[in-house]
């Protein structure tokens, strides 16, 4: 058997490249995402810098814990400061009675507050503990990292790049299913002869299936080997593109060989590929089991079976689970729609179902095309496209799968991205807005303006009795400008009623009728205090509130001002901060380039081996009057016939994704702004017509020479 198999792979090689490329490209990938997931998730050590010479440090509380209740009992549950709490005055007193302490590092400038959220001791760190005991934090060794002020803004950004390297991986794992299953698939139908020729020599059916798995072993175990190889190689200029992109902190580009010796990426990696070429091959090699003897003598090249039950059935349980998944959860939780994870995931259940059914549309599809009308060569490219069923769906699935990413990831993150844009700015009738990290208040404004100014803050808000809710919320300094200029989706209430002891709250709140009292704890820990519900907004594009005072945001800096008239040179000179998403969008660009390549893998592997095996037809339609140009204008319009029905079912997935997003902004009272990724799918679409024709004229034109 092993000598057959071998005998086989030398013979077939070419057939089996595009299946090979494709699989070591995901594991690549999957190696290096891996390795990046480990240096993110196990950071290399490295000194602390703001207190570098202080052995030890007292940091104030910088998490919020709230008893609440768990079945019968009550436990402690933990939520992250804005900022460390200022040290405990009197705590400060006992400190310096017995030890110098290091408060302002000289190269760090003093805080405005009175009281330091941290200082540094040489001292014993148990006499420390002791004496502090559970009214601040003592760190020694690398956890006085905590103390400096990029160590927020760290965690922050590796929160997003666990999440970009997570989905990079997720949808390497997932195109390379589908390319790898698309050419065992389209290899076992050319086949068909050498299967019926084989069971008339006596082999069994289990016989010809150990043989097709047995290559795909053999093919999952080299790729796999070389995936991990070139992750291994490629983690390390990853890394370095990623912080060159400000996607990662400046640190991870010298993580050495990223991952250090974390072997766990290259275990996944390398099984993971053995089990796509293996689960790729499970189904192409059951049909090839079922091919009988009389299937040598055939001569027909009509497809027949081309969609069997397991297939049909599996197509259609993914195409309901996505739909039903986006009806379900407009239903239940329409700002799910609005987040990354859903519209990346759901739409690969849509593609995946689409790409199974394809078979069945693409016959009617083909003989309706409008594309190619009229003389002999349109009719020949009709005909022959649905005719060959296989060979035209294998060629449309990679088509479809990159035109739908491209279309619902493009469009959904856009779209998103321009409802928050336009609810920002319809959220004021100010005439003059600036923004920025950081604003100055004007002492005296320009005669007679109404200055509106406000900034970010945190509010904890206890979510019934089982847990603690964090809200992103803004703190106003002047309420009744705000309610002048304020123009918010109001659901209950009145806008200027807020004062010092009332909040706005938004829909998602448990307690949301107006009148009613809030539990809330401050930015900084302090509370819980009570505050009244003054007015009731729509939930928005997820920015919609909620509103306290400042009274309610201790530490809150001004990074918006809002008035009726131009502000003064000082006031609206703040450097405006760089766009939210720029770094999801980058992200977006880097999967949708991984796409298109996997693509043009399969792309090419297929229409190569599709058309080095029409000689024998080629030669028929020579023989027949056609001249050299038609028989190729005939071969490459088959191309672009399966790139067009690949492309037309892209875009229907892309539709259904974006309407249920325009339904869930609809639902939550936020601007319905969808962008159609016009751009990104054409360019997918050509980028795939171009390749598809290359791949079908070069191996024509050898063969009618």
């Amino acid at each position: 058997m092993l000598s057959v198999v071998l005998g086989g792979l030398r013979a077939r090689w070419t057939s089996l490249l595009g299946g090979f490329l494709a699989l070591a490209l995901g594991v690549g990938l999957l190696t290096a995402t891996g390795l990046g997931l480990a240096a993110a998730l196990d950071p290399p050590a490295h000194a602390p810098e703001r207190f570098a010479s202080s052995p030890v440090v007292v940091l104030g509380r910088d998490r919020l814990t709230v008893e609440v209740r768990r079945g019968p009992g009550t436990a402690l549950v933990s939520r992250p400061l804005d900022r460390p709490q200022p040290v405990d005055t009197a705590m400060l007193r006992e400190l310096r009675a017995r030890w110098t302490l290091t408060e302002h590092p000289s190269d760090a400038p003093a805080p405005a507050a009175s009281r330091p959220d941290a200082v540094g001791l040489d001292a014993p760190a148990e006499q420390v503990r002791a004496l502090v005991g559970d009214r601040a934090q003592v760190l020694t060794g690398d956890e006085r990292r905590r103390a400096d002020p990029g160590h927020e803004r760290d965690g922050q950004e590796l929160t997003g790049l666990n999440a970009l390297l997570g989905t990079a991986g997720g949808v390497a794992a997932f195109v390379s299913v589908f390319v790898v299953a698309s050419v065992f698939a389209f290899s076992v139908a050319l086949r068909r002869r050498e299967f019926g020729l084989l069971r008339t020599a006596g082999a069994t059916p289990g016989q010809v299936r150990g043989l097709l798995l047995a290559e795909a072993a053999l093919l999952g175990l080299t790729a796999s080997a070389a995936g991990c190889a070139l992750g291994g190689l490629a983690a390390p200029p990853m890394a370095r593109a990623l912080v060159a992109r400000d996607l990662a902190p400046a640190w991870f580009a010298g993580a050495g060989t990223v991952g250090g010796s974390a072997g766990w990426p290259y275990h996944l990696a390398f099984w993971t590929g053995l089990g796509v070429a293996l689960a790729g091959a499970a189904a192409a090699a059951h049909r090839a089991g079922r091919t009988g003897p009389t299937a040598a003598l055939r001569e027909a090249d009509v497809d027949r079976d081309v969609l069997p039950p397991g297939r049909a059935l599996l197509g259609a349980g993914l195409l309901a689970a996505g739909l039903g998944l986006l009806v379900w959860t407009y239903a239940t939780d329409p700002g799910s729609l609005l987040k990354r994870k859903t519209y990346t995931t759901l739409p690969m259940l849509l593609t995946g179902g689409a790409a199974l059914l394809a078979p069945l549309l693409v016959r009617p599809a083909a003989r309706l095309s409008p594309v190619f009308r009229g003389g002999a060569v349109g009719l020949l490219v009709r005909e022959n496209g649905a005719a060959a069923v296989r060979r035209t769906a294998a060629v449309a699935a990679p088509v479809l799968v990159t035109v739908a990413l491209a279309g619902t990831l493009s469009g959904a993150s856009e779209s998103v991205a321009r409802a928050k844009e336009t609810e920002a700015r319809d959220r004021t009738t100010a005439a003059h807005v600036a923004e920025g990290r950081e604003v100055t208040l004007p002492e005296r404004p320009p005669g007679g303006a109404v200055v509106a100014a406000s900034g970010p803050t945190s509010l904890f808000v206890r979510d019934g009795a089982e847990a603690v809710v964090k809200y992103r919320a803004r703190a106003v300094a002047d309420p009744a400008a705000f309610a002048a200029f304020a123009r918010l989706p109001l659901v209950a209430g009145d806008l200027r009623g807020l004062d010092d002891r009332s909040i706005v709250v938004n829909e998602e709140f448990e307690r949301r009728r107006v009148g009613e009292e809030v539990e809330v704890w401050r930015a900084d820990g302090s509370g819980p205090v009570r505050l009244r519900v003054a007015a009731v907004l729509a939930r928005g594009t997820g920015d919609n509130g909620p509103y306290v005072t400042r009274a309610q945001a201790p530490g809150s800096r001004l990074d918006r001002l809002e008035s009726d008239r131009p502000l003064a040179a000082d006031a609206a000179s703040a450097a405006a901060p760089p766009p939210a998403n720029r770094a999801a969008r980058t992200g977006l660009r880097l999967l949708l380039v991984l796409v298109l390549l996997y693509t043009v893998i399969a792309l090419a592997s297929t229409l190569l081996m599709a058309t080095s095996v029409r000689g024998g037809e080629l030669a028929a339609l020579r023989l027949a009057g056609a001249t050299r140009a038609q028989a190729l204008r005939a071969v490459t319009g088959e191309a672009l016939l399966a790139v067009a029905v690949g492309t037309a079912l892209g875009l229907a997935v892309t539709a259904a994704v974006l309407a249920a997003l325009g339904a869930g902004l609809a639902a939550l009272s936020a601007p319905v702004v969808l962008a159609v990724p016009w751009a990104q799918t054409g360019a997918a679409a050509g980028v795939c017509a171009l390749v598809a024709v290359a791949s079908a004229a070069l191996p024509a034109w050898r063969l009618t020479r």
